[in-house]
């Protein structure tokens, strides 16, 4: 056997190896995603209800949230605090270091007492960081997977983004887009199997887009409208990177943990006592008005209640991260931009009369900012595609996303992913 044949068959051995290896973390991703997101979608629903009856739990559950996380992680998890993403490019960045197991664990349960307790945050960035970490692991047991230790990352990234949103191609361009940067065949080969596994146990377990949406239909005429949303989704993704950047830098100066815990309690407290729409992920809220865009009396009450939304959704997002909370600017970037949609959409036809369909622009804003916030426009794409199991709006939602991503980038640079602190 030639010295040639010899390396093809060695090439298809590792990637044999590489494509079992693939399948467990397809696998054990989405089933953990999937696991994190209907564990939280149970106990949110109990916890918001009661405290809708009852508004004292809008102050008590987010202390008792912060405490458990806080107690938890000094007792198991190291005392030390999760970095979400940026724990991620430390790994890929790195020829040693590696995420440590008890990682899974900690974003796990961090991120489902944030949310669940009223942290306005969501699940999706501790599902990111958990399942990397499945394919950290996964790399550090054979000496033939060091050389794909960035693929096998990527590849438990692109299941856990598939089981939370129903989007495969989603998955695989937000590895792409925002952790690899580069594509190449085992790239290719492990997060497409991997995002098949997870689609495929998806379809078993009868997952559900999270706001399926029918009869959708856009005009030309709204072309121009389209291109000041993602003018406005731009800036508000900068709003939204700029204040958690801010709170984070701000807290850090305070030495005492309970300090940080109270004020992140005061702000997260006070905003959902004046807007319950904040609690924990937001998609009830998102779901509320999502489903009642038609025949909605729109009042100058109203839209301040919109305005108002958008103003304290970044401080108390930023709060809840700065003060331990665990989870990151995708949830937030979903609901931010739905109520700037709304909001916009409002504001054309009461006072210009531009007869915009609110339903689209809130499918808009959520892309356009979520776009805007991570600056990962094909991501951004297709998870929203993904989310209303629709693609009517597929053209216009790649505009604005590629509009307000640049809008973004042109304002301020920097995500909260890549953003680094001067020393």
């Amino acid at each position: 056997m030639t010295n040639t044949k010899i390396r093809k068959h060695l090439t298809l051995i590792n990637f044999k190896k590489l494509s079992i290896a693939s399948i467990i973390i397809g696998f054990l991703s989405a089933f953990l995603g999937i696991s994190l997101k209907r564990l939280t979608e149970y106990f949110e629903e109990i916890l918001f209800h009661q405290a809708n009856t009852n508004s004292i739990y809008f102050v008590l559950f987010p202390i008792i949230g912060f405490l458990i996380i806080s107690l938890l992680r000094q007792t198991l998890f190291k005392k030390k605090e999760n970095k979400g993403i940026k724990e991620i490019f430390e790994s890929t960045n790195s020829k040693t270091k590696n995420l440590p197991k008890y990682k899974i664990a900690s974003h796990f349960v961090n991120g489902f007492f944030t949310v669940i307790f009223g942290g306005s945050t969501g699940i999706e960035v501790s599902t990111v960081v958990a399942s990397a970490t499945i394919g950290s692991l996964t790399q550090q047991k054979a000496n033939l997977f060091r050389k794909y230790k960035t693929e096998l990352i990527c590849a438990g990234i692109a299941a856990g983004i598939t089981a939370l949103f129903s989007s495969p191609i989603a998955g695989i361009l937000f590895a792409y887009e925002v952790i690899s940067k580069k594509v190449g065949l085992p790239f290719i080969l492990s997060t497409g199997i991997a995002v098949l596994i997870a689609s495929g146990l998806s379809f078993l377990l009868e997952e559900t887009p999270l706001f399926a949406l029918n009869n959708i239909s856009w005009h030309l005429y709204a072309i121009p409208y389209f291109i000041l949303l993602g003018i406005l989704s731009g800036l508000n993704g900068v709003y939204l990177t700029k204040s958690v950047l801010f709170f984070k830098a701000q807290f850090s100066k305070l030495n005492n943990h309970y300090y940080k815990i109270s004020i992140g309690v005061l702000l997260l407290s006070s905003s959902l006592l004046l807007f319950p729409e904040l609690y924990g992920d937001g998609y009830h809220g998102i779901k509320s008005i999502l489903y009642a865009t038609k025949g909605t009396s729109f009042t100058i009450p109203f839209m301040m209640t919109l305005l108002g939304i958008l103003i304290l959704k970044p401080i108390v997002t930023s709060a809840t991260l700065a003060s331990g909370g665990d989870g990151g600017v995708f949830a937030p970037s979903l609901f931010i931009g739905a109520f700037l949609g709304l909001l916009t959409s409002i504001v054309l036809n009461t006072y210009f009369n531009a007869n915009v369909i609110p339903l689209n622009f809130m499918v808009l804003g959520m892309a356009a900012t979520l776009s805007a916030s991570i600056h990962a426009p094909f991501t951004a794409l297709f998870l929203v595609c993904g989310l209303t199991n629709n693609y009517t709006l597929f053209f216009p939602i790649l505009a604005i996303c590629l509009i307000s991503k640049y809008t973004a980038k042109k304002v301020y640079p920097f995500t909260v992913y890549s953003y680094t602190p001067i020393a």
